[in-house]
């Protein structure tokens, strides 16, 4: 009786192709995990920064949530009340005296105490109370509410005075501020419907004028209408060629080119739409002519009909509601593009939004962000319902 041999402890080998695919794949993986290492660093991305929010985000999110769109009549008040520095000056207080508020004393040095009693004002108003300055400058010392009796009281210093002005008629100077009247629409809520408008329309006209520069020129794009010669091959190249080319440039980059050819202003960027508009829809309209049903092409060619007739009446009856899709899917497109290129000085409604961001007046960049989401909103469900109409 023989005895088996032991079973081999050996790993299979495996075949040159398996453990080339395995070092292949290993190698993809290392070069996607180097890929996004070198990534993070690039783009500096600090997940610790998330962690300590800047000091006014809690103000910019109390402004988003509190938009500019009604108001009432703002009314003010002013009194002043001169304070000369030092005690022996030989100058005369200069200004309204009285009417309300005091000072004590009316003279003295920088850094001394003075009462501010203001009384029979307007009752639970706000107000700033501001310190003025020999040639004109201030600066502000605290905010207030009057109390129910409209009166106010404080004990501040002299604050310092800009160098050159140290000596001379100083002053303290109450602001009140209020609103009264109906509620009614906003300086804001009016420009920024104002300007929403002339981002509709931009962004209508961009797309008019895009849809009457591509139509022609998508069944020059189109590789079954033009491939048919030599003559035709090379045309249909140089299109899709200058077509990419034009796509490829961001429509903020063609607003600049022409605010510096035409000026800042609506019309740049109605210019820069159109060229974008222009390339993206010949493509999609090109696309569309490639895939027509080529039976109605052949029959109408077998009456012997020329190329322009065979355009007309095989290709273009095919491709009219595909082509109004997508001008409707464009124009929607174009209203979103047109909130942007206004950051840049295109016109419309983003060139209100970044001069609010600049001076940091958020509930007035809130208002018109609200705008633009319902705009859009609005749009993307419009278009959506249109293309299903259509198509």
């Amino acid at each position: 009786m023989t005895t088996p041999k032991p079973a081999s402890t050996q790993a299979p080998i495996q075949p040159p192709r398996q453990l080339g695919k395995r070092l292949l794949n290993l190698l993809i993986i290392v070069i996607i995990v180097g890929m996004h290492v070198y990534g993070w660093r690039v783009t500096e991305i600090d997940l610790a920064k998330l962690a300590h929010p800047p000091i006014n985000l809690k103000t910019m999110v109390s402004d988003f949530l509190h938009p500019d769109l009604f108001s009432r009549q703002q009314k003010s008040a002013r009194v002043y009340v001169p304070f000369i520095v030092p005690c022996d000056s030989d100058l005369k207080p200069q200004g309204s005296v009285g009417h309300g508020l005091t000072l004590t004393p009316t003279c003295g040095q920088t850094g001394a105490e003075v009462a501010i009693v203001l009384e029979d004002a307007r009752p639970n108003t706000a107000g700033r109370l501001n310190w003025r300055f020999p040639q004109g400058s201030s600066t502000l010392l605290r905010k207030f509410t009057t109390n129910e009796t409209g009166r106010f009281e404080a004990s501040v210093a002299v604050p310092q005075a800009p160098l050159g002005q140290e000596k001379g008629q100083q002053g303290a100077e109450v602001i009140l501020e209020w609103e009264e009247g109906a509620m009614r629409l906003s300086e804001t809520a009016r420009a920024v419907a104002d300007r929403m408008l002339e981002t509709i329309f931009l962004a209508l006209m961009a797309t008019t004028f895009g849809v009457l520069l591509a139509f022609p020129v998508s069944f020059i794009a189109a590789r079954n209408i033009m491939t048919t010669n030599p003559v035709g091959t090379a045309i249909y190249y140089i299109t899709r060629l200058i077509l990419n080319l034009l796509r490829s440039v961001e429509t903020l980059i063609w607003a600049l080119i022409f605010i510096v050819w035409v000026g800042i202003g609506p019309f740049a960027g109605v210019l820069a739409l159109i060229l974008h508009s222009a390339a993206s829809l010949a493509k999609l309209y090109s696309e569309a002519v490639e895939a027509i049903d080529p039976g109605p092409v052949e029959a109408v060619r077998a009456t012997g009909a020329g190329r322009f007739q065979t355009v007309l009446f095989a290709v273009v009856p095919q491709v009219i509601p595909q082509f109004i899709a997508f001008t409707v899917y464009r124009w929607d497109i174009n209203v979103r593009m047109s909130t942007v290129i206004g950051l840049v000085g295109g016109g419309g409604i983003g060139f209100l939004l970044i001069q609010w961001i600049n001076l940091l007046q958020y509930r007035q960049a809130a208002t018109a962000v609200y705008a633009i989401m319902i705009v859009v909103a609005s749009m993307d469900y419009f278009s959506g319902w249109l293309r299903e109409k259509i198509t």
